[in-house]
């Protein structure tokens, strides 16, 4: 039987959903990452950064940027040294100026991931997957992928039949 993992990064607290902001108690990639593993079983794992975002959704996004630009990988507070006994990678992450915050970028690059099936998922409030599933194949060499996920982040906490389904059929 296959084995799977979800890695994911995701933000709690200030958000912004459907034209406002809002205070959420779980992150939309958070919840996502939860209806996957719930759907087909695996490992969680959940990337946190050592410098913290500020509270502020505004600032925080200001950060993200200038992350992206700098082509940042800002360090984590835990990381996964192997991806050995895993044959399902499900990459999840908000989409943050068009790809996944750059804390995801940190892991995946210190990765083997040959022989390896990545799903990329993101949440978003209307830019999908933009660039996500093309930088995730660029920095997983060695992979072979299943077909992107976009969940709108307004959405994610209904999502989980959508998510499961997909799930499901990413690795049957």
């Amino acid at each position: 039987m296959a084995k799977n993992l979800i890695l994911y990064y995701s933000r709690k607290g200030e958000n912004y959903v459907n034209g406002s902001v809002r205070s959420l108690s779980k992150g939309n990639t958070e919840r996502v990452a939860e209806f996957i593993q719930k759907a087909v079983g695996g490992d969680l794992f959940q990337l946190e950064t050592v410098h913290t975002y500020a509270d502020d959704y505004y600032k925080c996004i200001d950060e993200a940027k200038a992350e992206l630009q700098a082509k940042a990988r800002p360090a984590l507070k835990n990381e996964l040294s192997s991806l050995d006994g895993y044959d399902n990678v499900f990459v999840c992450g908000p989409n943050w100026w068009g790809t996944y915050p750059m804390a995801i970028f940190t892991q995946i690059e210190k990765l083997d991931w040959t022989g390896k099936k990545v799903m990329a998922v993101v949440t978003h409030e209307g830019s999908r997957l933009g660039r996500a599933e093309n930088d995730l194949k660029a920095a997983c060499a060695g992979a072979s992928f299943g077909r992107g996920l976009a969940i709108h982040g307004a959405e994610a906490a209904d999502s989980e039949k959508e998510v499961a389904a997909w799930a499901v059929s990413q690795i049957g």
